[in-house]
C-alpha cells in the first residue's frame, strides 16, 4: 500500500468508527489495496484476508479480518455488538443477528452502521450492518438487529 492510499484510507475508517480506526485497521503489515479502472481504492487485503472494501458511497463494508482488526484495535466496545451461545453457531453460518439475542450493543451505532458481532467472551463472529440503533437493539425483543454480510469459522479463519 502506497503512502497516499493509506493516509486516504485510514481517514476514511477514523471518519466512519472515529478516531484509531484506520491506525487499528492499517497498521499492520502491507496490505495489498486493489484499484479500480479509474485507480480508486477498492478492496484492502492481508494475509487473514479481506480487511476493507471501499463501496462507491465512500464508506467501507468489514471483512472478518477487519472486524477482527478493529475489535482488538478499538478496546472501548465501538461499533460493537455482542451475542451468547444461543446466536453463536448460526451467526458464524452467515445468519443474521436478532435484537432479542444481543445481550449488548454500543448505544452510538446507527442504522445502517457496519458493526462486529462478536461472543460474550469477546471472540469475533461475524461481520454486517447494523438494521437497528444500538438502544434499539438492546431494548427490542423482535427484529432483525445485523444484516450479517461474513461470518468467522470457528478455528478462526474466514
Amino acid at each position: 500500500m502506497d503512502d497516499e492510499d493509506r493516509a486516504m484510507l485510514t481517514r476514511v475508517a477514523d471518519y466512519q468508527w472515529g478516531r484509531g480506526a484506520g491506525t487499528a485497521l492499517f497498521a499492520g503489515g502491507d496490505p495489498e489495496v486493489t484499484h479500480t479502472s479509474s485507480g480508486r481504492p477498492r478492496q484492502v487485503i492481508v494475509d487473514e484476508g479481506r480487511l476493507v472494501t471501499y463501496a462507491t458511497d465512500g464508506r467501507f463494508t468489514l471483512g472478518v479480518a477487519g472486524g477482527r482488526r478493529l475489535n482488538d484495535g478499538l478496546s472501548d466496545g465501538r461499533y460493537r455488538v455482542v451475542v451468547g451461545d444461543e446466536s453463536e453457531p448460526f451467526v458464524r453460518e452467515e445468519r443474521n443477528v436478532f435484537a432479542k439475542f444481543v445481550s449488548a450493543a454500543d448505544p452510538a451505532i446507527r442504522p445502517g452502521d457496519e458493526v462486529v458481532v462478536t461472543h460474550e467472551r469477546g471472540e469475533v463472529l461475524a461481520v454486517g450492518r447494523a438494521e437497528l440503533s444500538g438502544e434499539g437493539m438492546d431494548d427490542f425483543e423482535t427484529g432483525m438487529a445485523v444484516f450479517v454480510r461474513d461470518g468467522a469459522e470457528a478455528d478462526g479463519t474466514d
